[in-house]
C-alpha cells in the first residue's frame, strides 16, 4: 500500500518537481500537519540527531532505562503536542485490528486511513476507488473508515451497507464520530455522499443515486476531546468501543444510539486504553 501512494505523487519514479510540492501544501495542508510517510530524508536527519545525542548521554543502568520508557510512552499517550501522524495511527490500528476474534473480523472491516483524503485529489479518485473494490464491502455489516483530513481526525463507519432499503432490521446508514463537535462535523456530508456515491457505481451495484443520497447520515454526541492535539486517540478508542460493542442487528429506530453518548466513557478509560494500545505496539 505504501507503494501505492508513492506511486500517485510520483507515477513517473521521478523525485516530486518544486511546483507540485507547492501544489500540495496549498491544496492539502491536513497531510502537512502529520508525520509524512514520503519525508525519508527528514527521517534520516532526525535518526542521526537523535543517535549523536545518545552519544552525549550518560549510561543509565537497566531500571532507569525501563522508566524512561514509561515516561515516554506515557507523554506520548497524554500529554502529546502533535496530533497522530497516519503512520502512527496505522501502526497502532494494526496492533488493535490483529488481536480482534476471528468473528469481529469477519463482521467488520475497514479502509486505509488516507483513502478518504486521497479520494478528494480527482488525479487519485479512481485508484482509491479500485482499492476499496478489494475489500469486499458490500460483504460485511460494518466498515471502519478513519478519516485525517482538514487537520483533524474522525471516524465513518458504514453499517449495512450490502442490504436493500425494504429491510426491517438491516437498513443501510452512516456514522460519523467526531470528538470536535464545535467544529460542526455535519459539514463533511457533501464529500462523504459523493464518496459513497463513487463507490457504489465502482462496484456496478443496482440501487439509484435517490436511494444512496436517501441513506441516514447521523452524527451522535460522543465524548469530546479535551485539548486540540487527541482527536487521533479518540477515533482510535472509539473504534475499539464500537467494535466491541456494536449490536447484530444496528438500526437508527429504538436502540440508537445505544452506546454512542457523550457519557460513553470517561477520561480515565480513554488514557488506560492509550497506555496498553501503545505499550503493545512498541
Amino acid at each position: 500500500m505504501l507503494e501505492a501512494r508513492l506511486r500517485l505523487f510520483d507515477s513517473s519514479k521521478k523525485k516530486l518537481a518544486l511546483k507540485d510540492i507547492e501544489l500540495i501544501k496549498k491544496r492539502y495542508p491536513c497531510l502537512l500537519e502529520f508525520p509524512c510517510r514520503f519525508h525519508r530524508g527528514e527521517r534520516l536527519k532526525r535518526k542521526g540527531k537523535r543517535e549523536y545525542s545518545k552519544e552525549l548521554r550518560p549510561p543509565e543502568d537497566a531500571k532507569h532505562a525501563v522508566s524512561r520508557k514509561k515516561e515516554k510512552l506515557d507523554s506520548q499517550a497524554f500529554d502529546s503536542k502533535e496530533k497522530l501522524g497516519s503512520e502512527a495511527f496505522d501502526r497502532y490500528f494494526q496492533n488493535l485490528w490483529k488481536n480482534l476474534s476471528e468473528d469481529k473480523r469477519t463482521s467488520f472491516t475497514y479502509l486505509d486511513c488516507m483513502w478518504f483524503s486521497l479520494y478528494l485529489q480527482p488525479s487519485s479518485r479512481d485508484k482509491v476507488l479500485t482499492w476499496i473494490k478489494k475489500k469486499h464491502i458490500f460483504s460485511k455489516k460494518y466498515v471502519i473508515v478513519p478519516i485525517v483530513c482538514w487537520r483533524h481526525w474522525n471516524l465513518l463507519i458504514f453499517c449495512h451497507f450490502g442490504e436493500s432499503e425494504q429491510s426491517e432490521t438491516h437498513k443501510p446508514c452512516m456514522l460519523l464520530l467526531d470528538s470536535l463537535e464545535n467544529a460542526d462535523p455535519r459539514h463533511y456530508e457533501p464529500d462523504i455522499r459523493k464518496f459513497v456515491l463513487d463507490i457504489y457505481k465502482a462496484e456496478g451495484r443496482s440501487e439509484t443515486k435517490d436511494f444512496i443520497y436517501r441513506i441516514p447520515f447521523l452524527v451522535p454526541k460522543v465524548p469530546q476531546q479535551r485539548n486540540d492535539v487527541e482527536c487521533g486517540n479518540f477515533v482510535l478508542y472509539y473504534i475499539n468501543l464500537f467494535i466491541e460493542g456494536a449490536p447484530e442487528n444496528f438500526s437508527i429506530e429504538g436502540g440508537y444510539p445505544y452506546f454512542m453518548t457523550k457519557n460513553w466513557f470517561t477520561p480515565e478509560g480513554l488514557e488506560c486504553f492509550c497506555q496498553q494500545l501503545y505499550s503493545s505496539s512498541e
